[in-house]
């Protein structure tokens, strides 16, 4: 299960012990989050896939169910076209299709607004300086004010992600994902299409990723199931039970 930015494993905290009863989980930090390794380099999206292939072979797993969000997501995606032999299925949480994303970039101004954020994460040292600040305040209030409820989150639940992202160099290698984005058209190029049974689940009040990027997905991906919730970003998290039921029957 891959988390997204800016959490760590704990945004999988509702679904383990479900998921546990039936299946073996593995819920890791990504590379440069929280308690993993922050190296300078490797953020790009076949270093990033390389790490989940590196971590099925540590674990003993050839094949396994691919779970991602956000960020998590889109190393889903890249992994299931790169590794089709290793991948089960696929499950998706707002977390946009490389190629579907790219068509809707071009085909208008409103998503290309709704992503504006990723070119100040561009700028060198001043989102640090500024989502950094009091020990990450500003992410966990956006993550707040983002979702769909305003009781999604405890205030121990941001006080949690604020404590990771607070680690020294989490929040540069979290954003190192972005900027990867930028130095690299490898992300596309990388993706094949997706044979294996894939369920996509979109909040439909994502403030950053519209649930038009959910749509026409079947040229690439045959098997797929899309599901729409009531809820904005932060799927698992603002609709866990739901999320949970969905997992469950289609595992």
């Amino acid at each position: 299960m891959l988390h997204g930015f800016p959490e760590f494993w704990y945004s999988w905290r509702h679904q383990i012990p479900v998921l546990a009863t039936r299946f073996r989980v593995v819920a890791p930090d990504l590379r440069g989050y929280n308690l993993s390794e922050k190296p300078q380099a490797g953020y790009d999206i076949e270093t990033l896939t390389d790490d989940v292939r590196a971590l099925l072979g540590a674990l003993g797993e050839e094949r396994a169910v691919i779970v991602g969000h956000d960020w998590g997501g889109v190393i889903a995606w890249a992994f299931a076209g790169r590794f089709p032999e290793a991948t089960e299925k696929l499950v998706i949480m707002n977390a946009p299709h490389p190629r579907r994303f790219q068509q809707t970039l071009s085909s208008g101004i409103r998503q290309m607004l709704r992503s504006s954020y990723v070119l100040f994460f561009q700028i060198p040292r001043l989102p640090e300086l500024l989502l950094g600040a009091n020990r990450c305040w500003l992410l966990a209030r956006g993550m707040q004010r983002s979702a769909a409820s305003t009781d999604t989150f405890t205030d121990d639940d941001l006080a949690r992600y604020r404590e990771a992202m607070s680690r020294p160099g989490a929040l540069t290698a979290a954003l190192g994902y972005y900027r990867a984005v930028f130095r690299t058209r490898r992300q596309t190029q990388l993706l094949g299409d997706v044979r294996a049974p894939t369920l996509v689940l979109w909040g439909r009040h994502d403030s950053a990723l519209g649930s038009e990027l959910a749509e026409g997905l079947e040229q690439w991906v045959p098997d797929i199931t899309v599901r729409y919730l009531d809820c904005g970003h932060w799927t698992q998290q603002e609709r866990p039970e739901e999320v949970n039921r969905h997992l469950m029957e289609f595992l």
